[in-house]
């Protein structure tokens, strides 16, 4: 490989929009501009109360933090079977449960939790990958108590 070449891949790498501690892969600014269709349902608000993307919306979950966050665990919102199965299997969100259950909701839950009778709530479906990942890398780009505590040490 010639040093330009090595140059160039390296410079890809870290320009990429994939975060250090690779926790998303995707491109966070695409993937603000695709959580337009999540805010009829979903906001981000920080612990201090600032609403950080979407409107006041109260039928999905807050979706600040998910990074690191178990599956359903959301104060005083109410889950359906499929998530709070999978709270109860101690599973947290990452980019790929994230990417999954974006893209198919009742399917992904039924597959890892082995249990073809579960249900997600969630009627909505990401179209592509593509999308899905922008999302969460959107999602984690906004912060979190896992990105806080990481910023205090």
């Amino acid at each position: 490989m010639n040093r330009l070449s090595v140059l160039t891949a390296a410079a890809a790498l870290l320009t990429s929009p994939a975060l250090a501690d690779g926790h998303a892969t995707g491109d966070a600014e695409a993937g603000e501009a695709a959580f337009r269709q999540c805010i009829s349902c979903h906001v981000v608000v920080d612990d201090a109360g600032e609403t950080l993307a979407g409107r006041n919306a109260r039928t999905g979950p807050n979706l600040w933090g998910i990074h690191g966050r178990l599956i359903g665990s959301v104060d005083d919102f109410r889950y359906s079977d499929g998530l709070t199965a999978l709270m109860d299997m101690g599973m947290e969100w990452d980019e790929e449960a994230f990417v999954g259950y974006v893209q198919d909701p009742t399917g992904w839950i039924r597959e890892v939790a082995g249990d073809n009778s579960l249900r997600g709530a969630m009627s909505f479906r990401v179209r592509s990958e593509e999308d899905a990942l922008n999302l969460y890398a959107y999602l984690v780009s906004l912060g979190g108590p896992e990105a806080e505590e990481a910023e205090s040490e």
